[in-house]
């Protein structure tokens, strides 16, 4: 009778530690679609996004938020639905085809007789301060390839500072908008450079 006794409270133990555990929660750097697209234009050229070099100590699953003495806290509760340089990745590529008013043709077959752009970052910062601020330190390249020409070439740099509310949602929404922000950097500098190389970073 004594030892049921203790696997009972065992067993209640056990599912009272369980029922009580702290939920994990997932998030995404890819804003949520809009009706109305970004650009009514096409971009002339094509588009390819090559893959993203994202800091080491943040590209993981969980966030990881900055401290106010100099420390990281890994949040294992409080996870990216992917990897944060696959996350990146995915939300810039979205934003860019919205602007372009083209898809992201990595990968893929191109016209032979049309330019093809394509864009690399390089993540250096990616800072998240809870109840504060988003920031991302981005270094960026352009290279412009056509049928018979010779290849282009631009690199600029973004470092782009979004305030945040209180909670971890919000601090997840002020980098989906720090990303939108690099996406407007990019595209506007694109788009003028493919037309007049005497274009300059913004």
């Amino acid at each position: 009778m004594t030892v049921r006794k203790h696997l009972l409270t065992l067993a209640c133990a056990l599912g009272l530690g369980a029922c009580s555990s702290t939920p994990t929660h997932y998030y995404t750097l890819i804003a949520p679609a809009i009706q109305a697209p970004a650009t009514t234009a096409q971009a002339p050229f094509q588009f390819e996004m090559q893959p993203v070099l994202m800091a080491v100590q943040v590209d993981q699953p969980p966030l990881v938020v900055r401290q106010g003495d100099g420390r990281l806290a890994i949040l294992e509760n409080e996870r990216w639905g992917a990897p944060l340089g696959d996350e990146f990745h995915d939300a810039l590529t979205g934003e860019l085809e919205r602007r372009f008013g083209t898809r992201d043709l990595a990968g893929l077959p191109k016209q032979t007789d049309e330019p093809v752009l394509s864009v690399r970052t390089d993540v250096r910062r990616f800072e998240s301060v809870l109840d504060h601020y988003a920031m991302i330190d981005v270094v960026w390249n352009l290279s412009l390839r056509s049928s018979g020409a010779k290849r282009q070439t631009l690199t600029c740099s973004s470092v782009i500072r979004q305030p945040a509310g209180a909670g971890m949602e919000n601090l997840v929404l002020a980098h989906q908008k720090a990303v939108s922000r690099l996406a407007d950097d990019i595209a506007r500098t694109a788009t003028g450079w493919t037309r007049q190389p005497s274009t300059s970073c913004p």
